[in-house]
Formats: C-alpha cells, sequence, structure tokens
C-alpha cells in the first residue's frame, strides 16, 4: 500500500459508545481503530483468523499513541482510515483518524480505498481522533516476534 493509500470504514457512533453526556468515551476509539485495521486487512485478502491457521501467527498491537481533537457524539457517522507509515520486517506502523463523517451527504459504502477518496475528499472532513498504531507479527503459540509471512508483505505493496 502506497505512502498515499487510504483504508476507509464507516463507523455510527451508537449508544454504547458514549458515556453519560453522549460523547464517545476516549477508549471506543481504539475499538474503531481495531475494525477498520481488520476491514483493511481483509480488504488485502488477508483475513485473520485464516492467516493464524495457515500460518501460526498473528498481528498483535505494541504500541498505541492518540490525539483527541474533538468530541464524537451519539449517532454521528465516522470514517475510519488506516494508512501504512512504515514497514519493517516483523512490524508495521499505522495512521489511522476518525473523521466526522457530514449527515448532509449520501450514506458511505464500506471499504472505500484510495482511487475513490476523491468522492468523499476526507481532507474537508474534521478530524476527531487520530493515532499511530504499531503492529507486530507473532508465532500465536509463543506470542514471540517474526517476520511477517511474504504473501502479507506483497499484499501491502
Amino acid at each position: 500500500m502506497s505512502d498515499q493509500a487510504r483504508f476507509q470504514w464507516p463507523v455510527r457512533v451508537y449508544w454504547e459508545d458514549t458515556d453519560a453526556g453522549g460523547i464517545v468515551f476516549y477508549a471506543n476509539y481504539l475499538k474503531y481503530f481495531e475494525r477498520a485495521r481488520t476491514e483493511w486487512l481483509r480488504s488485502l485478502g488477508v483475513g485473520q483468523n485464516a492467516l493464524k491457521e495457515s500460518t501460526g501467527g498473528m498481528f498483535v498491537v505494541s504500541e498505541t499513541s492518540l490525539r483527541y481533537l474533538r468530541p464524537a457524539r451519539l449517532d454521528d457517522q465516522l470514517i475510519v482510515t488506516t494508512r501504512v507509515l512504515e514497514q519493517g520486517r516483523a512490524s508495521l506502523v499505522l495512521v489511522q483518524q476518525a473523521l466526522l463523517f457530514s449527515e448532509q451527504a449520501t450514506p458511505v459504502p464500506q471499504g472505500l480505498v484510495a482511487e475513490n477518496e476523491k468522492n468523499l475528499r476526507p481532507e474537508t472532513m474534521p478530524i476527531l481522533c487520530e493515532g499511530q498504531i504499531r503492529i507486530g507479527w507473532v508465532v500465536a503459540q509463543t506470542l514471540q516476534p517474526a517476520r511477517i509471512p511474504a504473501n502479507i508483505m506483497k499484499a501491502l505493496q
């Protein structure tokens, strides 16, 4: 995936995501980011369960750094983006953002990628939360770091 390629995944804010004031609880952005990463990998043909069964390995989150800029609220529709910032032999650093999608626009289809971004223009959407997430490849049984399989590295190109 090129530096400019950005995967997008829509998320609706539900009651269960919010605190008593109707604002998204800060830790739920990590859940939104997790869903977008999972769907990003799936869009590349990398189903995590099948991958674990076939290779004996899996991705785990090893580091997160988030900035909260504006609150998301009950019923907001968000676009959560994922793009690769750094690619190592055993880990990836991803940049993820939760953007506020305008309610006046048409509903967002799932799994949009870079070629379709011109239709959504994410650069015009307010950034609510952004972060860098490092995911590492480990042997599932031992949780020891290992080299990311070649087929996954190829899918990221």
